[in-house]
């Protein structure tokens, strides 16, 4: 198989390198989790100039027309460079379930405006007593009195950038009983609708997220977004994006930690010589490579599934590439972590940053432990 870039995905890769070289030092990063809003409008206008914000889209919607492998190579240089911008949320979540279920009508009134980066989305999917499971939802929409819409009546936990979103993509209950698979419908409800009700907060590594309430909100009938009472499906493709998507954003961040993680061993000074020397931190480093490039596979791995029309492949493939980037990533950012020692642990060096920024995936969409007992179960 062919793993080599083709032109456009290597002018992509460099282009948003140079960009984020520019504006996304350190230092820069920190300035902008001060703010209260904790990323840049200005440069969410510069992705979408730059045509990042459509890179899934399809060309009729004034998109790129890209696919996974798009997505995976430009979250690898968001990680590289700890971007805080809500593209994962808006562009992989939200504008990934209008692209796979919502109507031409909703297709061509949303995905345009999230092209040009006037639209910003919300996937508001897990509840606070689920956990991990997509079939545990709570929240119900019942048809509205006199017909013509439905009215949503729930809560939503840890909606990432649910705070700063135009609209929200949400799951709610139309049939059935709590953990069935069958009667979930998603529905397209504007963030500041009366009876929603949004509580921003921070996560441990600075990015926003948020609880989210619906007390009595009414939506239109044409605000359902896809097939009523079978939208499991499309909420299990949406998650299995967002893990191919975190996993090269992972993979941006372990080349970085080794890279920082490589530098300070070979410049730290210890009883007259660079502590690089030393052949177990040596042996050490080795094996974080040797963790980078199993994650890199699993990583590839997980965006040429994406797409697999085969349900069950996909998800057992998207699974284990989970569980892999996932012990990749903990060991790489643990080890660059105690190789810088003390300094490590500090706010003011970018590798415990990291740290808190990969530990924060691994527990997005499942954590290591829940993907395991999946593959154990033959669940995925």
């Amino acid at each position: 198989m062919d793993f080599d870039l083709t032109q456009d995905q290597r002018l992509m890769v460099e282009s948003v390198g140079r960009l984020l070289a520019d504006t996304y030092a350190f230092e820069q990063r920190k300035a902008l989790l001060k703010t209260e809003q904790g990323w840049s409008p200005a440069l969410w206008a510069q992705y979408a100039e730059l045509g990042l914000l459509g890179l899934p889209i399809a060309e009729e919607h004034g998109g790129f027309g890209g696919g996974a492998v798009e997505v995976m190579l430009l979250m690898q240089e968001f990680g590289r460079h700890l971007v805080l911008e809500p593209y994962l949320a808006t562009v992989v979540l939200g504008a990934g379930a209008i692209r796979l279920a919502g109507s031409p009508a909703q297709q061509g009134e949303i995905l345009p405006a999230i092209a040009a980066g006037t639209t910003r989305l919300g996937f508001a999917h897990y509840e606070r007593q689920a956990r991990y499971d997509m079939t545990d939802v709570m929240t119900t929409a019942t048809g509205a009195p006199g017909g013509g819409g439905f009215v949503l009546e729930g809560a939503k936990s840890v909606v990432l950038h649910g705070a700063s979103a135009d609209a929200l993509v949400v799951s709610a209950r139309t049939a059935g009983s709590r953990h069935e698979a069958a009667g979930l419908s998603l529905f397209l409800v504007d963030a500041n609708a009366p009876g929603v009700t949004r509580r921003g907060y921070r996560l441990r590594d600075g990015t926003e997220a948020a609880e989210i309430a619906l007390a009595a909100v009414k939506v239109p009938g044409h605000a359902l977004v896809g097939e009523k009472d079978n939208a499991l499906p499309v909420i299990e493709r949406v998650v299995q994006a967002g893990i191919a998507a975190t996993a090269g954003e992972v993979v941006g961040a372990m080349e970085a930690m080794q890279a920082m993680t490589l530098d300070y061993l070979k410049t730290r000074q210890q009883f007259g010589r660079p502590i690089g020397d030393n052949q177990a931190l040596q042996h050490r480093a080795a094996e974080m490579m040797v963790a980078l490039e199993q994650g890199r596979s699993m990583a590839m791995l997980a965006s040429m599934m994406v797409d697999e029309p085969d349900a069950a492949d996909r998800a057992r493939n998207i699974s284990m590439a989970k569980v892999g980037v996932g012990q990749s990533g903990r060991f790489v950012s643990q080890n660059a972590v105690q190789l810088h020692g003390g300094i490590g642990m500090t706010e003011e060096y970018a590798v415990g940053h990291f740290f808190r920024r990969v530990m924060v995936i691994e527990h997005m969409f499942g954590d290591t432990a829940y993907h395991l007992d999946r593959l154990a179960d033959g669940v995925a």
